[in-house]
């Protein structure tokens, strides 16, 4: 059991948190202890009853039986795997950066599920971390099932198949890119490598409540004010990094 317990310590602070619930809320559901109907999201109950704990536990549950016990495992572990790689690498030191991502996923995916009638929303904020994860290591090489090897960017769609496969939804896995995809987007790809405005920022207040551990990588999420000119570069001036960061390293599948 202090096995377990020095195990669970050493997960990141907020992934910590959200695998605990991942676990504590289906299981809450499977004992009978508050109905299961009472934790899916429901845009009647939420709208015209005010049940406003929906669109979070709906977050956390998921049904687990005979039929879903597998695919409700898998998630888990990608829950654990990804969550943990983004929030101790990219997000090392930041927390308030990780929480804002997990916020602004959350919310586009919860709009997103009142609109389509989805009750379940695990699945799509855990594919929408794990794509964050796989473009920032995009040119990594992965191993999958049955050792296959192919680059972290096509890891989201090889999931979204394999979750098909099993027993998942399509839609789940697909929104949960989308979303991920619409973060990347707005957060590094548009501001840091097009030199576009930044449209995505941490409020002040997650840095209240989250404060820095340390200094993490400069400019973070915030494309370069400026290229430096010509004499500026000749005379050493910063090295012409132009502001871009190199995603392409991070961690192989199946590393501790």
């Amino acid at each position: 059991m202090s096995d377990i317990g020095d195990w669970f310590k050493n997960i990141p602070f907020i992934t910590r948190y959200w695998f605990a619930g991942s676990i504590a809320v289906p299981l809450i559901g499977k004992l009978g202890l508050i109905g299961p109907m009472y934790l899916v999201l429901w845009p009647e109950a939420f709208f015209h009853k005010f049940q406003i704990w929906r669109p979070l536990s709906a977050t956390l549950y998921f049904p687990v039986g005979p039929g879903t016990g597998f695919l409700y495992l898998v998630n888990l572990y990608f829950l654990y795997q990804y969550s943990s790689r983004l929030e101790s690498g990219a997000f090392d030191g930041r927390p308030a950066d990780y929480m804002f991502m997990l916020l602004f996923n959350w919310i586009c995916i919860v709009i997103t599920g009142l609109m389509m009638d989805m009750q379940l929303l695990m699945i799509p904020l855990i594919m929408s971390v794990l794509y964050v994860w796989a473009q920032l290591n995009r040119d990594t090489v992965v191993s999958f099932w049955f050792g296959t090897r192919f680059k972290a960017c096509y890891l989201p769609w090889v999931i979204l198949g394999f979750n098909y496969i099993i027993g998942g939804s399509v839609v789940n896995e697909l929104i949960g890119n989308l979303v991920g995809h619409l973060y990347f987007f707005l957060m590094f790809k548009y501001p840091m490598d097009l030199g576009g405005r930044s449209f995505l920022s941490t409020p002040q207040f997650l840095y209240q409540m989250f404060p820095n551990r340390r200094g993490g990588v400069s400019g973070f999420g915030v494309p370069p004010s400026r290229r430096p000119l010509p004499q500026e570069q000749a005379g050493g001036g910063g090295g012409g990094g132009g502001g871009r960061h190199n995603w392409g390293q991070g961690f192989r599948l199946g590393d501790d």
